[in-house]
C-alpha cells in the first residue's frame, strides 16, 4: 500500500503555526511503521514543495511531491493538511484508489463560522471521498459528517509525539541558556514576597474561532486574583493584537482588576517554548467542543500547571468543567499553592496521557492499520502488488 497525505506549504512557514502540520508528520511516521505500507509521501498543494525547516524530511524518509507526481505513486490519499483538487480525486477514485478526508478541525465551526462571520474559507465538494475519519473530540459531529459527505465516517485515535517540542527546547537552550520546564518557587507568609512569586499565567488560545478564545481563561485569572492576589503575579494573553482596538475587547479587559492594576499584558503570537521560558509558569485554557489540542500536551511536557476544561484530559493537569469559572479559579489557586509539592504525581499522570497518544504505541498502530485495511477491503491494488506483506 502506498499512501499520500496532503499538506499545504507557503513562504515563511513554521511547524508551530498550528498543530495540523505536526499531526501530518506523526501520522506519516505511524503509517511508515505498518508492515503492509510500502511508502508514504506528502502531497503539497502549496507553493514551496518543502516542509518547514523544523521537519527533516530526509531523516524521516518523506518526500514532498506535487499532485501530478502523486498520480502513479499512491494508492490511498489522505486529505488532511491541504485541500486537494476534486477533479484529481475523481480521477484517482475512478482508477480504484481510495480517498479519505481526515477531519482534524472542529467540523461544525468550520462549516458554520465562515458564512456567519463572513470569514474566508475553502469549500470543497463534500462527496469527494470514500470515508471520513475524525478524532475522538468530534464524535458528536459524526452524524453531521455522515450526511454531509455521503459516506462512512469513522473515529481514529488522537496522536502526539514530543519530537518537535524536544527540538525547540534544545534550540532555546542553545540560544538563551534557558530550559523549558516548571521551576518550583517557595510560598512564604509574607504578602509582598508571595505577590512577587505568584504564578505568571499564559493564555495561548488563538482567538480566531469561538471554539478557542481567551475570554474564559481571562475571567478565571481575574477571579483568582480577586480571591487571592498573591497567587497570580501576571496574566499574559497571547494572540490578541488583532482584537486590541475592538470595543467589546476593550470594555471586557478594562473591567478587570488585573488590567486596572497593571498585571495583564496582551501579546501577538509566540511559540509556547520560547514564551514560557521567559514569561510564564502556568497555562490557563478553555475550549468549546474541541478537547484535544497539542498546546495542552506541550504544556504538560514542561510540567507546567495546565488549568483546562478538556474532559478527555481530566485525569491530567487541573481540570474544571465546561464554563465553570470559579472552579477553574480554585484549580489555579490550588496549583499556585501545591503544584511544586505534587510534581511527581503530576508527572505520573502526564506520562499515562503521553502513552495513550504515542503514535508508535501498539494500540495506535493497530487502530490505524485496521482503518486502512477496512478502507481498502474491496481494493485490488494490494492483491496486485508484488512482494506485498
Amino acid at each position: 500500500m502506498r499512501i499520500g497525505i496532503s499538506v499545504v506549504t507557503h513562504a515563511g512557514q513554521n511547524i508551530w503555526q498550528n498543530g495540523l502540520g505536526q499531526n501530518v508528520i506523526f501520522l506519516a511516521e505511524l503509517f511508515q511503521r505498518l508492515p503492509f505500507v510500502q511508502s508514504v509521501v506528502l502531497i503539497d498543494v502549496g507553493d514551496q514543495f518543502a516542509m518547514p525547516p523544523q521537519v527533516d524530511t530526509n531523516a524521516k524518509a518523506l518526500r514532498v511531491i506535487k499532485t501530478a507526481e502523486a498520480t502513479d505513486q499512491v494508492d490511498v490519499i489522505v486529505e488532511m493538511g491541504g485541500a486537494l483538487d476534486v477533479q484529481w480525486l475523481d480521477l484517482m477514485r475512478a482508477r480504484g484508489k481510495k480517498v479519505v478526508f481526515h477531519c482534524c478541525g472542529q467540523p461544525f465551526a468550520g462549516l458554520a463560522e465562515p458564512a456567519v462571520f463572513n470569514k474566508p474559507t475553502h469549500a470543497s465538494r463534500p462527496d469527494r471521498c470514500d470515508e471520513v475519519w475524525h478524532l475522538p473530540k468530534d464524535a458528536a459531529f459524526a452524524p453531521m459528517l455522515r450526511v454531509l459527505h455521503r459516506c462512512d465516517v469513522h473515529q481514529t485515535p488522537f496522536i502526539w509525539h514530543p519530537q518537535f517540542i524536544e527540538r525547540r527546547t534544545q534550540e532555546v537552550v542553545d540560544l538563551t541558556g534557558l530550559r523549558y520546564g516548571f521551576q518550583a518557587g517557595v510560598r512564604t507568609n509574607d504578602a509582598a514576597t508571595d505577590a512577587a512569586r505568584g504564578l505568571r499565567v499564559a493564555i495561548f488560545e488563538p482567538n480566531i474561532s469561538v471554539v478557542k478564545t481567551s475570554s474564559i481563561p481571562m475571567l478565571i485569572c481575574e477571579e483568582t486574583y480577586r480571591a487571592d492576589p498573591a497567587s497570580l503575579r501576571m496574566m499574559h494573553v497571547l494572540n490578541t493584537l488583532h482584537m486590541k482596538d475592538h470595543a467589546t475587547m476593550l470594555h471586557f479587559a478594562n473591567s478587570m482588576n488585573l488590567v486596572r492594576e497593571h498585571k495583564a499584558v496582551f501579546h501577538g503570537r509566540h511559540d509556547i517554548v520560547g514564551f514560557m521560558v521567559q514569561h510564564a509558569d502556568a497555562v490557563v485554557s478553555h475550549q468549546w467542543r474541541n478537547e484535544q489540542n497539542y498546546s495542552y500536551l506541550d504544556a504538560l511536557y514542561g510540567d507546567y500547571p495546565l488549568i483546562h476544561n478538556s474532559a478527555w484530559l481530566k485525569d491530567a493537569g487541573y481540570y474544571y468543567a465546561a464554563f465553570e469559572i470559579r472552579q477553574g479559579a480554585a484549580q489555579l489557586r490550588h496549583a499556585a499553592d501545591q503544584h511544586a509539592a505534587q510534581l511527581d504525581d503530576y508527572r505520573a499522570r502526564t506520562q499515562r496521557v503521553f502513552h495513550a497518544v504515542d503514535p508508535f504505541a501498539q494500540h495506535n498502530l493497530d487502530a490505524y492499520a485496521a482503518r486502512l485495511l477496512h478502507l481498502c477491503r474491496d481494493a485490488n491494488f494490494l492483491a496486485n502488488r508484488p512482494g506485498r506483506s
